[in-house]
């Protein structure tokens, strides 16, 4: 008999809540019946100011499985996300958003290639329906890009919809990152892994957590994450400039002896401009890993944990290794 553990991430999704435990409730009752397993649902409320936290507390009552992790304060998706799989303790985790924009459904298929054996199986959207040109564009040069910049497999068009088996999720969390892109981090585990395509739904209610801000900034983590490729790109612009200042330099004095150098006010503006850039743009590069680095060493704890509601239907608690910090913490 085995125990699967779904980890929900929740932020201002009151609408959401009531539809969403539902459903996943639902698909996990029939998909464990046949084999006689144990399943727990956790959702985890990374700091809402909407009336999400009631609304899970009000769902627990037809839903005894429900685990309510609530941190104390917005740590962001892919913090919370990690304290959700900390605190699950099933033999495989299933983890999803909770806009049911990734339909629970697929969570059957998941189990299907986990009983043969596959450790991650992740799910690739063949269709985003419901979202901007725009973002889909961006989404599918970011995944492209990241592919080519890191030497960690990452699948394309392929999120945080996942099952772990209970091996990777321990991996996990042995990596205590700030700075977290788990995508990526799964990838970088390794073990056997298979995707399974779907079509992504729109958003149930509610607007989207990831304005292009907070794209832009996960899409940084990524690269800086699992990639020294911009470091070195700095390196080598620099490098290149510096060959053609010195071309440049040598055609200026062979001009100067000829007697038809004429000092000029655009080119020298040009080349202090051009020259600035290329400096700003090495040291904002270098910036970016710096900050990462001394967010790093501060060695704060990832998240705070308001509570964790558990009813007593919920799987025994089984003891982890990484969790040997106090509840209320972890590194």
């Amino acid at each position: 008999m085995s125990t699967i553990s779904v980890v929900i991430p929740v932020f201002n999704e009151e609408g959401n809540v009531p539809e969403l435990i539902s459903r996943v409730s639902a698909i996990m009752k029939r998909a464990t019946l046949a084999h006689g397993d144990g399943y727990e649902i956790l959702a985890v409320n990374d700091g809402s100011r909407d009336g999400t936290l009631a609304a899970l507390r009000a769902a627990r009552v037809q839903e005894p499985r429900l685990v309510i992790v609530d941190l104390s304060r917005n740590f962001g998706h892919q913090i919370a996300a990690t304290a959700g799989l900390d605190e699950a303790r099933g033999d495989a985790v299933v983890l999803m958003d909770g806009d049911l924009q990734d339909p629970p459904e697929l969570i059957e298929a998941f189990l299907e290639k986990w009983r043969e054996g596959y450790d991650v199986v992740f799910a690739t959207r063949k269709a985003r329906r419901g979202e901007s040109v725009f973002k889909v564009l961006t989404a599918r040069v970011f995944y492209r890009t990241i592919r080519r910049l890191t030497n960690v497999s990452i699948p394309v068009d392929t999120g945080d919809f996942r099952l772990m088996s209970r091996r990777v999720v321990d991996a996990l969390g042995q990596t205590r990152e700030k700075h977290r892109f788990l995508r990526g981090l799964v990838g970088w585990v390794g073990y056997r892994q298979i995707g399974v395509e779907y079509e992504r739904d729109p958003r149930f209610s509610g607007e989207t957590k990831y304005p292009l801000s907070k794209m832009l900034t996960f899409a940084i983590d990524g690269i800086t994450s699992f990639s020294e490729i911009p470091l070195r790109f700095a390196t080598y612009l620099g490098f290149t400039v510096s060959v053609f200042a010195f071309v440049y330099i040598v055609y200026v004095l062979v001009q100067k002896a000829l007697g038809a150098n004429e000092p000029g006010y655009t080119s020298i503006m040009v080349a202090l401009l051009f020259l600035g850039g290329v400096i700003l743009i090495s040291l904002g590069i270098i910036g970016e890993y710096l900050g990462r680095i001394y967010d790093q060493v501060k060695l704060r704890p990832l998240y705070l944990l308001s509570s964790v509601e558990r009813g007593a239907a919920t799987p025994p608690d089984v003891p982890s290794p990484v969790q040997s910090e106090p509840a209320s913490i972890s590194p």
